[in-house]
């Protein structure tokens, strides 16, 4: 009998914890896709401040080309898909698709300008790399964080001018605990976002694993006090699921 009990312990025990762990790791998938998917929705909507700087460009034209009505709306379409997109975030890996959308949206708007300015496409260049708000990037430059070492990065016109002049240029940053840090330094959950916006160049990836694992001590600090305060909660979870176990026993059994 005394085996018995002890099994029937053992067993609800397992399924407390068990049960514990799901709830914190939903509460983790929760808290992590929060920050991301602010950062999405932020993105759409810059994308949307600039379709409307494009209607304002374009007020008294009528797009009479076939080209420019295609990429136009090509533009307008990305917005709404990035929208829709961003809506239906369920995880920090589906960011992916909302940044591939807004980098499409955005070189069929600079499409669009050089068509109605008579000039050629534009070549297909990523995004800035400093913050892919900026737009397409026009050059690559030099450029190392504090302490890290110097990469050639796509860089817009104003950034690009900045970094040569010696000055910050204009950094996308993100809240990683009580601090601010490059996007690119906001540890996995924000990987998505960047593979969304250079993935399909990908001779880039080289450049954000390194700068990803130069700014790797933070991150592994982070994770150290992130896994202590883990198996802290294991144990205060395991002792307080006993202690439930051998409350409910002993009104059972009227210990």
């Amino acid at each position: 009998m005394g085996l018995l009990i002890m099994l029937a312990i053992g067993a609800l025990v397992v399924w407390w914890v068990v049960r514990n762990n799901k709830r914190k790791a939903l509460e983790r998938k929760a808290a992590e896709l929060e920050p991301v998917k602010k950062l999405a929705f932020e993105d759409v909507t810059a994308l949307g401040e600039e379709l409307q700087r494009l209607d304002l460009e374009l007020a008294g034209r009528a797009l009479v080309d076939d080209g420019e009505r295609a990429d136009y709306q090509r533009a307008l379409d990305a917005y709404e898909s990035a929208k829709a997109a961003a809506d239906r975030m369920a995880q920090p890996d589906d960011v992916k698709h909302v940044t591939e959308i807004i980098e499409d949206g955005r070189y069929a708007m600079a499409c669009v300008r050089a068509r109605v300015a008579g000039e050629a496409l534009p070549t297909r260049r990523p995004p800035c790399f400093f913050d892919p708000r900026h737009g397409p990037s026009v050059e690559d430059v030099a450029y190392a964080p504090a302490g890290g070492t110097s990469r050639d990065v796509p860089a817009c016109a104003l950034d690009a001018e900045r970094v040569r002049a010696g000055a910050e240029p204009d950094i996308r940053k993100v809240m990683v605990g009580s601090r601010r840090v490059p996007y690119w330094q906001g540890g996995p959950a924000y990987q998505p976002y960047a593979r969304g916006y250079f993935g399909g160049f990908g001779p880039l990836d080289w450049i954000f694993m390194g700068f990803m694992f130069e700014g790797l001590g933070d991150g592994l600090g982070a994770l150290a006090g992130g896994l202590g305060e883990g198996i802290g909660a294991i144990g205060d979870g395991l002792g307080d699921g006993i202690g439930s176990v051998f409350d409910g026993i002993g009104d059972m059994f009227d210990f």
